[in-house]
């Protein structure tokens, strides 16, 4: 189910993030336990990207809040997202966080993946936040059981935050020989590495996209507005526009080709002609997407 809701996704990325330049890709492919450490400014579209570009299948620490409500603690469980409690969440979740660490660890141990935003937090900037806890205690508690996982540091950058057909850059390298964490000082230097390196990784993309205002411009220009309205409402004064919005395209899309395909074939028009249609339409949009 995994693999095929990749698919899909980077299906969905092709569209909303036309150019998603990835550097050291090949590092993405590496096999083993893997802890990867990453900075947070757009919610949880940085996990759809980088999870999306993992050939592998990734597991995520996700603020716990989101898991409250039975139906998606399943769904967000089922994809491999994780919870883990912040203080300004309730402090009377934070001792599920031991579960938390515990879990992580158990799928460090099957040589699986860990996505953490080593921030903690999501402010909508590229500049980086001071380091919470969370990922020198996987990787300690992981060493103290005797695996050695390897760290990735990436860092995911946008041309903005609000745009429909984003440019986005992806840095990627291996952290050289991470340290043996057992003293306060050594989670200390961790950070202080990895936060040295990250900074080096960000790099802004200053290119804009542009869409052509053709015939596919028009078809699909209403259902995005109407789409993109409600996405700004339920979001105002908060970080997840952009997820919100990937995530209601993504879902609604299909749903929006198949009225309109259903329209054409209620009109008249040939079904070979209809099929022909529903499937030009998203790769006309695509197609005339041009940075400027």
């Amino acid at each position: 189910m995994v693999f095929i809701l990749k698919l899909f996704v980077r299906l969905g990325l092709w569209i909303f993030c036309p150019e998603v330049h990835i550097r050291n890709k090949s590092i993405l492919a590496k096999k083993g336990a893997l802890l990867v450490v990453v900075n947070h400014p757009d919610s949880f579209l940085d996990a759809v990207i980088i999870g999306a570009y993992y050939p592998r299948k990734m597991h995520f620490l996700a603020r716990g809040d989101v898991f409250r409500k039975p139906i998606f603690g399943f769904l967000l469980r089922s994809i491999g997202m994780i919870p883990i409690h912040r203080a300004r969440e309730g402090r009377e979740h934070l001792h599920l966080n031991a579960g938390t660490f515990d879990a992580s660890v158990d799928v460090l141990a099957k040589g699986g993946g860990i996505l953490i935003f080593i921030e903690g937090i999501c402010l909508l900037t590229h500049e980086l936040q001071p380091y919470k806890k969370g990922a020198t205690r996987i990787l300690e508690a992981a060493q103290q059981r005797g695996i050695q996982p390897m760290v990735h540091v990436i860092g995911i950058a946008y041309n903005d935050f609000r745009a429909f057909g984003k440019v986005v850059e992806i840095h990627v390298e291996e952290l050289a020989q991470p340290p043996e964490l057992g003293h306060a000082k050594d989670r200390l230097d961790f950070n202080a590495r990895v936060f040295d390196q990250m900074r080096q990784l960000i790099h802004v993309p200053t290119k804009r996209m542009h869409v052509k205002r053709s015939l596919f411009y028009f078809l699909n220009y209403p259902y995005y507005r109407l789409v993109q309205s409600i996405a700004d409402s339920k979001t105002k004064g908060t970080v997840f526009y952009d997820s919100v919005l990937f995530a209601a395209l993504f879902f609604t899309y299909p749903l929006y080709l198949m009225l309109l395909g259903t329209g054409l074939w209620l009109a008249g028009l040939p079904i070979w002609y209809v099929g022909f249609f529903v499937l030009i339409l998203p790769l006309g949009i695509r197609i005339q997407m041009r940075t400027k």
